[in-house]
């Protein structure tokens, strides 16, 4: 029973709020889209401060990855997201950089060579270190699932005129300016604010080495890259820019 000496509108108060609260659980939330970030490296800069690593080693003129984007990780947001579920004796090795003793199981030989040619970082063991540490974190995915979205996002990219700028700058200066302008061109107004520019100092040669996209929402056999990345924040810049590096140490 309700004490006449509280009001009604009060009372109609606590009986709205009792209703949201009943069913804050059930709406939608405004982050329930995954965000994820896709990184991709211009692997001649990344050799030119690694050459003795396996892959840099063996690098050379007319490679897939001279002159397409490589694959770096596709990382769950946000950062701190990393090792979901996974044992602390692997958590160890990996970051002691024994990515050879990480266990993960045998990719189908199809998806296997696709990814072999996308992320040259294989020979040294990467996408075991990729898989632990941001795989495990994707909801709903095994190894397969990780990387098959994964290269279906790089080659996405890879198809599209951002490509295509790197590929015809090859030994030339890009801007962050222009590499942003390309983003919006291909994938619509804001496209570029959502891009990070990653540079690694070579000498007196700052050279581009990689690429972050932030993305939002479902990821698909077939990405729809512009959706994805329209539905993302944006990001800063990183570096101004820099030189597209050539196959070979400079």
């Amino acid at each position: 029973m309700i004490s006449k000496s509280v009001p009604l509108r009060i009372v109609a108060l606590f009986a709205l709020l009792a209703v949201f609260a009943f069913l804050a659980p059930r709406l939608p939330s405004a982050n329930a889209e995954s965000g994820y970030v896709l990184a991709v490296s211009w692997q001649p800069a990344f050799c030119e401060t690694r050459p003795r690593v396996r892959e840099c080693r063996s690098q050379k003129d007319g490679r897939a990855d001279t002159r397409l984007f490589s694959l770096h990780g596709l990382w769950p947001q946000p950062v701190s997201k990393a090792y979901c579920g996974v044992p602390q004796a692997e958590i160890d090795a990996d970051k002691a950089g024994r990515w050879r003793d990480i266990g993960m199981e045998r990719l189908p030989d199809a998806l296997w060579n696709r990814l072999r040619t996308a992320m040259p970082g294989t020979a040294s063991h990467l996408d075991r270190h990729e898989w632990l540490k941001h795989g495990t974190c994707m909801a709903g995915v095994d190894p397969v699932g990780y990387f098959e979205k994964s290269l279906a996002l790089l080659e996405a990219l890879n198809g599209t005129p951002v490509r295509d700028l790197f590929a015809a700058n090859i030994g030339r200066r890009l801007t962050g300016n222009e590499i942003r302008a390309a983003f919006d061109e291909t994938f619509g107004a804001g496209a570029g604010k959502r891009v990070r520019i990653v540079c690694v100092q070579d000498g007196n040669r700052r050279l581009i080495s990689e690429l972050t996209l932030g993305l939002t929402g479902e990821i698909g056999r077939a990405p729809d890259l512009a959706a994805l990345i329209a539905a993302a924040r944006p990001t800063d810049p990183g570096c101004p820019g820099g030189i597209v590096d050539p196959a070979g140490l400079q």
